[in-house]
């Protein structure tokens, strides 16, 4: 399944209103309940704190891609949040994150979410493409953005 087929505006928050990350994590985990994506907020959300305790999924360039498994879901959920000001995530190169895109998958297809995981990479190479995410006025134009429409 590809990134742009998980694309709605009501998977989208610009701005986010997070301060910090556990504050992130929570909100992109809210996102997905609001939007009706899951049911099981509590699940969710230890699953995705429990994978960042691991390791930071804060990459470079201003990008965080926070990601779990979840017995909660039957398939892959998105939802991605923007904070243009940036947000400390314990990114690989220091910066502040601005661009979260947040992925939770069934334990038993790994496919979908490896897949996603690299869209969302080959996204954030372009740096023009990442600004006018960052950029965009509300979720209908992010998801306008994604869609390349």
């Amino acid at each position: 399944m590809a990134v742009i087929e998980l694309m709605a505006e009501e998977i989208v928050k610009t701005p986010l209103t997070s301060q910090d990350k556990p504050d992130v994590l929570r909100e992109l985990v809210q996102i997905l309940m609001d939007a009706g994506r899951i049911d099981n907020f509590d699940s969710v959300l230890s699953a995705v704190q429990e994978r960042e305790d691991q390791m930071s999924t804060g990459l470079e360039g201003g990008i965080a891609v926070p990601h779990a498994k979840s017995a909660s879901v039957d398939s892959l959920k998105m939802a991605i949040g923007i904070a243009p000001a940036g947000i400390d995530f314990n990114a690989l190169d220091g910066n502040p994150t601005k661009l979260f895109f947040l992925l939770v998958a069934p334990p038993d297809k790994a496919g979908p979410h490896v897949q996603a995981l690299a869209e969302i990479a080959k996204l954030a190479q372009s740096k023009a493409f990442c600004r006018a995410l960052i950029n965009a006025e509300n979720a209908a134009e992010v998801v306008e953005l994604m869609r390349g429409d």
